[in-house]
């Protein structure tokens, strides 16, 4: 059982180092919206799982209710990272913020300028 919980941890962190290189990676504020929202959710799905069953292992009363509470933990960043990432994205073309694109020449730019 232990391996499957650090085999499923390892997956977890492997979406969380995806998220971040896509965070640095992404030309502008939308598209590194993108890793942030799905990569991270998912990072956090399968670390949260390993976590829940790495504490239901006991298969005591304690052990079971504290992975309920992981899962519920999941159910709630679920509904709320979708919810935050639209939020955030209405807030920046609120504010004027212009998506980048990439001129047919190969030079890159904003559209603001």
């Amino acid at each position: 059982m232990n391996i499957l919980i650090t085999i499923i941890l390892a997956v977890g962190l492997f979406f969380f180092l995806g998220g971040a290189i896509g965070i640095l990676r992404f030309p502008d504020f939308y598209s590194r919206l993108h890793p942030a929202g799905k990569l991270d959710t998912m990072g956090l799905l399968m670390t949260m799982f390993a976590m829940s069953l790495y504490t239901a292992q006991s298969m005591t009363m304690g052990g079971i209710l504290t992975a309920l509470k992981i899962m519920l933990i999941v159910v709630f960043v679920f509904i709320t990272s979708p919810t935050a990432t639209h939020a955030i994205v209405d807030a920046g073309v609120r504010a004027g913020l212009s998506p980048w694109i990439k001129e047919e020449t190969g030079t890159e730019h904003d559209l603001a300028t």
